[in-house]
């Protein structure tokens, strides 16, 4: 799921290694876009704490472009963006389903299940390689596997905003002089 297609696995084993060696995590890779001009989009994070800066993005931004200019691994024109996953972000790995239990998110499948391949419910943890979503109506929790998913995002509400609003405070909480320099701007 971190790359859809066989050319985003491709670009992913090299971006991988380079965000590693900055301490980051790429949640998804994704080349988008005709023949003429593409868009490579890159989501990381820190593997420390989640979080993704400007400052973060922009080292990445360069490394990649670095590397990419040296390998020519895309043929034609494209361009580079690097962001963090955002707050209603995609899921991609099996611990992403684990670290977001409680929240609602929306689930994508390669083939039915239940009758269907789109599910909307509440993350309900992990048990080995499958994914727990607890969905409205429905008294049983269902257990999809992870491997069966090939789209996963958190939906934007109040509760996933409240935890966003929350790490932010805690954040500006721990780097004050951060928060001072930026009043001084």
């Amino acid at each position: 799921m971190r790359g859809k297609t066989a050319e985003d696995r491709q670009l992913l084993d090299l971006i991988d290694p380079i965000a590693e060696a900055q301490g980051l995590r790429v949640v998804r890779v994704r080349l988008m876009g005709g023949s003429q001009r593409r868009t490579l989009q890159v989501m990381a994070e820190r593997a420390e704490d989640g979080e993704m800066s400007v400052d973060d993005c922009a080292r990445l931004s360069r490394a990649i472009s670095e590397v990419f200019d040296a390998a020519d691994p895309i043929s034609g024109e494209y361009v580079l963006e690097v962001s963090s996953p955002g707050i209603d972000r995609p899921l991609t790995r099996i611990e992403d389903f684990e670290a977001f239990e409680g929240y609602e998110a929306k689930l994508e499948l390669d083939r039915l299940a239940e009758g269907r391949k789109r599910f909307r419910g509440v993350l309900a943890g992990v048990e080995g390689d499958l994914v727990g979503i607890d969905l409205e109506g429905e008294a049983e929790t269902a257990m999809i596997p992870f491997a069966w998913i090939v789209d996963a995002k958190l939906v934007l509400n109040d509760a996933l905003m409240k935890r966003g609003a929350e790490a932010r405070a805690a954040r500006l909480a721990e780097e004050p002089g951060d928060l001072q320099d930026m009043e001084e701007e």
